[in-house]
């Protein structure tokens, strides 16, 4: 089945005690709702909705599923319903706050803190739009504390599998919180069929593009490494199925190299690397690189006797040949370029 929009709930539907407001978001895996709890709290529900496999039309709350499709949907479901416990066993100022998760409708809603805020995507884009970069102490101190809490999820035996700036969430007092766990999967100890991860190319490492596996912590550290490159280029970097192909990376690293510290490109650097093993293994190596304060800039070696000798008499016979052309343009004024 093809993807398609489906119809999200209406506005003022009461479900399991909320009463939904309206649809904040949506994509090919779920919808998003702001909603009210019982006491008049804001809480996001995210609805199980996979649009390659499930149809719902306007008016309609149950969605129609394909009996071919139904086995990989309920595999999903349950990944989604797991996801969902495990997510509720952690709390971590630094990821997002599960607070129930119930059935209805044939599917399966998590129930989230709701908080006022923006993506790091909205960040990027609106220092974009100034002319400006991010720079390189917020770039630390942000990620400094996403890595504290993606530490937090892999302890749960959990993966991101879909990190970028767009599912970090920077709340009003400017603490990131990871968002949106739509592809990740409990992958240690779980012997039952796996639905094949959504990834955003770019961002994606090159093993969740092939179906042999092979995914493990390192596999959110390359997600976690063209993140930061986002932050400092604008742009994501080059799809990993493409750099395989040719890498043309390398170029970006070297204009990199003059806006930020060196160890700060390297870091993005080695996480970005397309052989998983020659990427950090954990995230415990990422945070001592951001722990630590940048060296100096090195001092470039003194240039040899000879080359000195003939700069200076370059520079010499430029002088002499500026000062002829000055006598002839001594009416140009001291401010004009000659």
């Amino acid at each position: 089945m093809a993807a398609q929009n489906n119809a999200p709930l209406p506005d003022g539907l009461e479900i399991a005690g909320y009463r939904i407001v309206k649809k904040i978001a949506s994509g090919g895996f779920s919808i998003v709702y702001l909603a009210y709890d019982g006491d008049g709290v804001a809480v996001a529900i995210k609805e199980y909705l996979p649009s390659s496999l499930a149809l719902r039309q306007q008016g309609e709350l149950v969605p129609a599923i394909a009996k071919a499709h139904l086995p990989v949907f309920r595999i999903g479901l349950k990944c989604f319903f797991e996801e969902g416990r495990a997510l509720a066993r952690i709390s971590h100022p630094n990821v997002v706050s599960v607070l129930n998760f119930f059935r209805a409708h044939d599917t399966v809603y998590m129930v989230m803190a709701y908080e006022s805020g923006h993506s790091l995507q909205e960040h990027i884009q609106r220092q974009r739009a100034k002319g400006s970069k991010v720079g390189e102490a917020f770039i630390r101190t942000i990620f400094l504390q996403v890595l504290k809490g993606l530490r937090e999820v892999h302890a749960n035996k959990l993966l991101h599998l879909d990190l970028k700036p767009a599912n970090i969430y920077l709340r009003t007092d400017g603490t990131p919180m990871l968002l949106d766990f739509g592809a990740a999967r409990q992958t240690v100890n779980n012997d039952m069929p796996t639905l094949t991860p959504m990834y955003t190319p770019g961002f994606a490492p090159p093993e969740l593009y092939a179906k042999t596996g092979g995914l493990g912590p390192w596999s959110d550290v390359y997600s976690i490494g063209a993140s930061m490159f986002a932050c400092m280029v604008g742009s994501p970097p080059q799809p990993a199925d493409q750099r395989k192909n040719e890498d043309k990376m390398a170029g970006h690293y070297d204009k990199l190299a003059g806006q930020y510290t060196p160890e700060l490109v390297a870091m993005v650097r080695w996480c970005l690397e397309l052989d998983p093993l020659e990427r950090p293994q954990s995230l415990f190596a990422l945070q001592k690189v951001l722990q630590a304060a940048p060296a100096a800039a090195p001092t470039p070696p003194p240039a040899p006797q000879g080359v000195i000798d003939r700069l200076g008499d370059g520079l010499r016979g430029l002088v002499g040949r500026l000062g002829g052309r000055g006598k002839a343009k001594a009416k140009a004024g001291p401010d004009t370029l000659i």
